[in-house]
């Protein structure tokens, strides 16, 4: 659930999709005070993929973000070293932004419009392949060692289907965005599935 202020924002250069697992490092002083803020309020902050900028830029230093980010809930975070946190988080709720502000301490915090969750619907008869291909991927990653999906793995809902397509498929940002704000589960997993068969993505 989105907060009532405006919304603490963590620029990346990933796209971050609601279920997904996202791994960060977390050294700067203007985040290790967003992720104390978080744990003691228990509430998420917001993922906002950068257009333009740095992720570590300075205070006062240009960056322009995408229109579409994913609330962000902190599920392990671990103290490996004085001022350095490393953290795992869950995506959840996507949201629309709207103007973004720096505050003195470099935190950029955004107005944030909620995003309708994904429906519950199945993979059509055409998107199987698309399923059967990513339980295969799944085994083989994991037959490595790898586990990169947050459980319970939810074969049976387009969304969450397409959404572990977008994490792992080497698109442009600009592509994933535009996944990622679709509001029809079952047409972003057309999209991706048309892309694997096509060549112009592959695993």
């Amino acid at each position: 659930m989105l907060p009532d202020a405006a919304l603490p924002l963590f620029p990346l250069r990933v796209v971050l999709f609601p279920d997904a697992l996202l791994e960060l490092k977390v050294f700067e002083a203007r985040y290790l005070d967003l992720m104390t803020r978080c744990m003691r309020e228990r509430r998420p902050f917001g993922v906002a993929t950068l257009r333009h900028g740095r992720e570590a830029g300075a205070p006062g230093e240009p960056i322009a973000l995408y229109g579409t980010g994913t609330l962000a809930e902190l599920i392990e975070v671990d103290s490996v070293a004085a001022n350095i946190l490393m953290v795992r988080c869950r995506g959840t709720q996507r949201f629309t932004l709207g103007a973004t502000r720096q505050e003195a301490n470099g935190l950029w915090v955004g107005e944030a419009t909620g995003l309708a969750d994904d429906p519950q619907v199945a993979p059509g008869e055409a998107q199987a392949h698309a399923v059967k291909s990513l339980q295969e991927a799944i085994a083989t990653l994991k037959a490595e060692g790898a586990e990169p999906f947050l459980e319970p793995h939810r074969f049976e809902s387009a969304g969450w289907v397409a959404n572990r397509w977008c994490e792992i498929l080497p698109l442009l940002p600009d592509a994933k965005q535009q996944l990622l704000a679709m509001p029809d589960p079952r047409a972003r997993l057309d999209v991706v599935d048309s892309l694997m068969r096509s060549g112009q993505a592959s695993h």
